[in-house]
This record gives structure tokens, C-alpha cells and sequence, in this order.
């Protein structure tokens, strides 16, 4: 009959090829993980950009003016700062081509060392219009459906 061996186990070379098997897996997971997790934390940017405008139309509402600054609307809103909820976006604001208070550009900024700070779409902006666009950094396949 036939004798079975008392040490049971996986050899090394099942072993490795697990290993290498889960290495090439991951090596195609973690890049598809850190993009949905970037894309994910855009809606950050959004809602404080969509906040800002909001109060900002607010604001021009009373005053037939838009705020030169953009902490000046937020604070009519009750937004104590103008950093996002989770940290990830700061927001900047211009106002128009001619500096009148007619119109306004606000952008949300990816804070430099924090998570965001790899995304493809870089920053982001809306204007008084409701032109949504990104401003990445000479990439072309960053549409606007993209991004926002």
C-alpha cells in the first residue's frame, strides 16, 4: 500500500507562486484604487465650490455686487473658513477679466502635500456663470465630464 508522509504542507515553490501571483495582481489594484479613491474625494471640491458660489450669489443678491473676496460671501453663509470639509481642497477666488465685481472665478486648489495632490484633474473652478471646468496642468483628456 501506499505510505503517506507525515509532514504535510506547501512546498517553497507553491508558496512563491502565490506570491508572485498576488504582486501582479496588486501592482494593477492599488493604481485602480488610488484613482477611484481621487476621483471619490473630488466631490470635496465640489461642494465647497458649489457653497461658495451659492453664497456668493447670495451676496450679489443684497448688494448688486459680487464679494471681492470670497471669505466675505462665505461668512454670510455661516463657513468659517474656506478650506473643504475633509481638508483636501482649499478655495481661491478672482474676480473678473477686468476686476469689476461683476463676475468671479472661484477655485478649489488640492492642498499641496495632502492626498489630492496627484490628481490628474488638479484643481478645479466654477464661475459666476456656472461654468464648471478643471485646471489640469496640460492634459488634454481631462474633460470636463471627467472631472466634474
Amino acid at each position: 500500500m501506499y505510505k503517506r508522509s507525515k509532514f504535510r504542507g506547501f512546498t517553497l515553490l507553491e508558496l512563491m507562486i502565490v506570491v508572485v501571483v498576488i504582486a501582479i495582481l496588486a501592482t494593477f489594484a492599488v493604481p485602480a484604487y488610488q484613482r477611484n479613491a481621487q476621483r471619490a474625494r473630488r466631490a470635496d471640491a465640489k461642494e465647497l465650490l458649489m457653497r461658495v458660489a451659492s453664497a456668493q450669489e447670495r451676496y450679489y443678491t443684497n448688494f448688486n455686487r459680487y464679494a471681492t473676496s470670497p471669505l466675505t460671501a462665505a461668512t454670510s453663509l455661516g463657513l468659517a473658513t474656506l478650506t473643504s470639509e475633509r481638508g483636501y481642497y482649499t478655495i481661491d477666488s478672482a474676480n473678473g477679466a477686468t476686476g469689476d465685481t461683476q463676475s468671479y472665478v472661484l477655485t478649489a486648489t488640492p492642498v499641496p502635500a495632502g492626498p489630492q495632490a496627484g490628481d490628474k484633474c488638479g484643481a478645479l473652478s466654477i464661475n459666476n456663470a456656472g461654468v464648471k471646468t478643471p485646471i489640469a496642468t496640460a492634459m488634454p483628456q481631462n474633460s470636463n465630464g471627467a472631472c466634474w
